[in-house]
């Protein structure tokens, strides 16, 4: 996924679902969101990605699972094509870094207005 596609899907925030039920197409994005989410090692691999401050090199990452490297970018690529993390290649190694417009579209989706709170 391009960074100008993720952008173009992290734009469209949408009001929250306690709020207002989901058009179609907001349904679709948000269920592949969710989807690349929803496996251990890529949720992992997501919080890894988003505390380290910045970006983070594979090569940081691939050594904290039980898995091979092939297996690591397949989750990267998954969490790239969902719009949560982009990368760019630097000699030998990719550096990922979390799209924090994304993050805040799943934020919002899930967030619960201060009324609804008792």
């Amino acid at each position: 996924m391009s960074k100008q596609q993720a952008s173009d899907q992290s734009s469209g925030c949408c009001a929250p679902i306690s709020v207002s039920a989901l058009d179609e197409a907001q349904a679709v994005d948000g269920a592949a969101v969710f989807k690349a989410l929803s496996d251990p090692i890529r949720l992992r691999l997501m919080s890894m990605i988003a505390s380290a401050g910045g970006e983070i090199c594979v090569c940081d990452l691939t050594g904290q699972f039980e898995v091979s490297g092939p297996t690591i970018s397949h989750h990267l690529r998954v969490l790239r094509q969902a719009g949560l993390v982009d990368c760019e290649r630097r000699g030998t190694w990719v550096y990922y870094w979390p799209l924090p417009e994304r993050m805040k579209w799943v934020s919002a989706l899930l967030s619960v207005p201060e009324t609804a709170i008792a």
